[in-house]
This record gives structure tokens, C-alpha cells and sequence, in this order.
């Protein structure tokens, strides 16, 4: 999906909010030219701004790439969604989500991609979120630092915790990275009474699955 595509709809959701620029950078802690400069598709934003944006709009992965579940789809008949079909997020800092086949079940799918040198936080800060993550990895090697522990893993690995513990996923080799992420527990959670987070101070940001958690809120109403 183009830049400037997720950012129209950033900036729709902005609007709609009735938020200004300046207003909605203060409250994340960055320039009002950043914010109009990812609105306008000038530049990409790294994985955690685009967290705090949809974060602090209230928005989804989904309503941002234009996806809905497939409803309409017989009990016990298959979703198939081609590859080239994939919704696609491009990030600043070489991270690359596709979403995977979308139904009404209980996880979130994506196939990430990390380029050398890429991090799941452009800051370098461990996160937590809800839920519980699963991934399996087909190429290169992904790093995942949890806690006070730094595991390596490479294709055929696989790893699954308990996402509120905190946790940084990097690629620190020179080949691409790429495996199939699982998310469960995250639409439970949205299905609780929300209570939108406060932005930091510090201007640090929220994990990846942090933000699909926020970004579901619109498709539960």
C-alpha cells in the first residue's frame, strides 16, 4: 500500500477526531511537521510513530489498510486470500508487515519481514503489551531480547511468551529476516471496556501488537 494512502486515512481519522496537527503532535511528543509530512506521504513512519498515531486516534490495522473480516463467508468454508492480495505496511526502519488471511477468529496473522539492522523499536526500549505472541521463523535470523534474557533464532525456530513481559525483536545479521507472527488475546482484550493510554513524556512508543490492539477499537463499534 502506497504511503500516501495510509496517510490520508491518518489524516482523515485526525480530522475526524477534530484534532490539529499541533494539537496531536503535542500530545505524542513530536513535531507538527512529522505528523504532516507522514499525512501527506512524504515519509514513512517508523514502527513506533505509527503505533502512537493510532494509538492516540483510536484507529486499526485493519481500517488503515482498508480490510474488513470476511464475513459473509459459509460456517466451515475456507478464506483464501492470495499472496499478491496481501495488505502491506511498509515502515521506516525496515520493518514490513503483510496481514495474513482475515476472519473472525481469535488471532491476528502477519508475515514480518525485518531488514538488516531493523528493530521492533527505533528507541531500543523493551515493550509489553496484552495477549500472547507465537511466531515461526522462515529466513535469516531474528534476535528477541525478553527480559534479561537474548535468544537467536533462525528458520524452523519458533517461540512463543506471554506478551506482557517486555520484550525487543531485532535483526542484527546482514540477510533479511522474515517468519509468521500468531497474536492471541488481543480481540478479547478490546472487547473490555478501552481506557485510551496517556502519552509518554518521553515520546517513546508502544509495541506492534500494542497498536492492533488500539487499532481494532473501530471495528468493535
Amino acid at each position: 500500500m502506497a504511503t500516501e494512502d495510509i496517510g490520508a486515512r491518518l489524516r482523515d481519522a485526525r480530522t475526524a477526531r477534530g484534532l490539529s496537527l499541533r494539537a496531536l503532535a503535542q500530545s505524542l511528543g513530536v513535531s507538527a511537521s512529522l505528523i504532516s509530512q507522514i499525512e501527506t506521504g512524504k515519509t514513512q513512519p517508523s514502527v513506533s510513530t505509527l503505533y502512537s498515531i493510532v494509538t492516540a486516534l483510536g484507529v486499526s490495522i485493519d481500517d488503515l489498510l482498508d480490510v474488513r473480516p470476511v464475513a459473509t463467508v459459509p460456517t466451515g468454508a475456507p478464506v483464501v486470500q492470495r499472496g499478491s492480495e496481501n495488505p502491506v505496511l511498509e515502515m521506516e526502519n525496515g520493518v514490513r508487515w503483510e496481514r495474513l488471511a482475515v476472519g473472525d477468529g481469535a488471532a491476528d496473522a502477519l508475515l514480518v519481514t525485518y531488514d538488516p539492522g531493523a528493530t521492533s523499536s527505533v528507541e531500543g526500549r523493551l515493550m509489553r503489551h496484552a495477549g500472547n505472541e507465537y511466531a515461526y521463523i522462515l529466513e535469516g535470523e531474528i534476535t528477541l531480547q525478553i527480559e534479561f534474557d537474548t535468544f537467536t533464532l533462525g528458520p524452523g525456530d519458533s517461540l512463543t511468551f506471554d506478551s506482557s513481559r517486555p520484550h525487543l525483536y531485532s535483526n542484527r545479521g546482514d540477510r533479511v529476516a522474515r517468519g509468521v507472527w500468531f497474536v492471541t488475546g488481543r480481540r478479547q482484550q478490546n472487547r473490555a471496556p478501552q481506557v485510551a493510554p496517556s502519552p509518554r513524556t518521553d515520546g517513546s512508543l508502544s509495541s506492534a501488537v500494542d497498536v492492533l490492539q488500539a487499532m481494532d477499537r473501530l471495528d468493535e463499534r
